[in-house]
């Protein structure tokens, strides 16, 4: 279920899809692909932030990708070296300054009761701040099934939650 400005917004992209598709069907075959093409992109830019655009904020201390690659890496390290980096325990993820007032309280929550590796809190009602978009990594969501984190996540935002319109959730554990 939708909110009033959510649908149309929603119709008024499917509006202007229809629009650039149907001004390129008496042209060639090529630029209807072609516009079909720029339709997705400008789907996937009015839906999805770009990855500038994206609020997540990771830990320093633990690298995301690469940590398969240095596995191997460290394996040649002396065991003085390795069994030191294991032990430390990572910081805090840093708070960053872009989030608005009600974003930055969410955030508060969630470092609070999961100590996450990564953590994305946007409002994704409009600025209205009915909806908003969570995306957690948390080592505490080890062993936990998908329904049983996004749970714990509920829990953790208590009465806050019952406010809004919405909330997309996505929960994982770090690799």
């Amino acid at each position: 279920m939708l909110c009033s400005a959510c649908r149309l917004a929603r119709q008024q992209l499917v509006n202007s899809g229809r629009r650039a598709i149907s001004s390129t069907t008496s042209s060639s075959s090529a630029s209807t692909v072609v516009a079909r093409r720029g339709l997705a992109t400008f789907a996937r830019s009015a839906v999805r932030p770009s990855l500038s655009q994206s609020h997540t904020v990771r830990r320093t201390a633990q690298p995301a990708l690469l940590s398969a690659v240095r596995a191997y890496s460290a394996a040649a390290a002396t065991p003085a070296e390795s069994s030191s980096s294991a032990t430390a325990s990572p910081s805090p993820i840093p708070k960053p300054d872009f989030l608005d007032d009600a974003e930055s309280h969410i955030w508060d929550l969630l470092v609070a009761a999961f100590e996450p590796h990564e953590l994305n809190v946007r409002d994704i009602s409009g600025g209205c701040g009915s909806m908003y978009g969570i995306e957690i990594c948390s080592e505490r969501f080890r062993g936990a099934n998908m329904l049983k984190q996004q749970r714990m996540v509920n829990g953790a935002l208590g009465d806050l939650i019952k406010g809004w319109h919405g909330v997309q959730l996505k929960t994982r554990v770090p690799e």
